[in-house]
């Protein structure tokens, strides 16, 4: 099967893998990959999407942008053990021998509560805090439970398909219709994600993904960096336990 590259990842030195078929059975709301409009559709025929070893040489190979690491755990782990470099990417709780992530609030989880891990295993990369600008109180929580523990959050901004139903009538004026990577969104503006940030300007574990965000921002891998810095800060850290 030929392998589709993530238009998102394209020349910021990671690519990414699908070990499984089929939808992801974690079925969280306002997920691309369950959309019907990633760049994998349609999945039936573009499942599983691996890169092969000269494809993943030299760069990190980033397991399931799409479903979930967590998801036949088993094939996932023997069909990425060749990659030399590589994280996986899950939300479920249930840790890795090599560098992950976790997403803290999946699902219905995203606006109520959130994951914490205790104790922190020495692989965890950083976790991903699925954020919008209603759920900010939340937000706060997190951060300071996990970089209280010296862990990494990586702030991901949602993006919605309409306003009905999905985004806050308080918070309309925060989200714009706008283009991201492939596809047009309900989106955050810049000037709401600028205010989010000065929330945690001065916690230097705390991180966009994409470094702005908004109309005036860029969604592509290359300009942002925090998966391969956290990637090779935890490979340092694993060296030393």
């Amino acid at each position: 099967m030929h392998y589709k590259e993530n238009p998102k990842t394209k020349g910021s030195g990671i690519i990414c893998a699908i070990p499984q078929k089929g939808e992801c059975p974690m079925r969280c709301s306002d997920c691309f990959f369950q959309s019907g409009r990633s760049y994998l559709e349609p999945l039936a025929e573009n499942l599983p999407n691996m890169p092969s070893e000269i494809e993943s040489t030299n760069r990190v190979v980033r397991v399931n942008d799409g479903n979930d690491s967590n998801v036949e755990r088993d094939l996932v782990l023997s069909s990425t053990a060749h990659y030399r470099h590589k994280f996986y990417n899950t939300s479920i709780p249930k840790p890795f021998d090599l560098p992950w992530v976790l997403t803290i609030n999946p699902g219905g989880m995203t606006d109520t509560s959130f994951e914490k891990l205790d104790p922190i295993p020495t692989t965890l990369m950083f976790v991903r805090f699925r954020t919008n600008t209603w759920n900010l109180d939340l937000a706060d929580e997190a951060v300071a439970y996990y970089t209280g523990k010296d862990v990494p959050v990586v702030l991901t901004f949602m993006a919605y398909w309409q306003y009905e139903g999905s985004i806050k009538k308080a918070n309309v004026l925060d989200y714009m219709m706008r283009k991201r990577t492939l596809n047009t969104y309900l989106a955050i503006t810049t000037a709401a994600w600028r205010r989010v940030m000065k929330r945690y300007e001065d916690n230097a574990l705390v991180h966009s993904c994409g470094k702005i965000e908004g109309e005036l921002g860029k969604s592509g891998c290359r300009f942002c960096g925090n998966c391969l810095r956290e990637y090779y800060t935890t490979i340092e850290r694993m060296r030393k336990a």
